[in-house]
């Protein structure tokens, strides 16, 4: 059995690369439906950047 690191708390720079890397998925991906719910998951990390963004200033 492996233990397993707690969960680091997100960043802006994490959620905007987490972002970053679904739509780059996205823009491969020949399967409509999954690529529009890539496209809505990298919409969620932009709002979550956003808000981290908004809390930091």
């Amino acid at each position: 059995m492996t233990a397993q690191t707690p969960a680091q708390p997100a960043t802006v720079d994490s959620a905007l690369e987490n972002a970053a890397r679904l739509l780059r998925a996205a823009e491969l991906e020949t399967n409509l439906a999954l690529m529009e719910r890539l496209d809505e998951l990298a919409a969620s990390w932009l709002s979550l950047a956003h808000l981290l963004m908004e809390r930091g200033s």
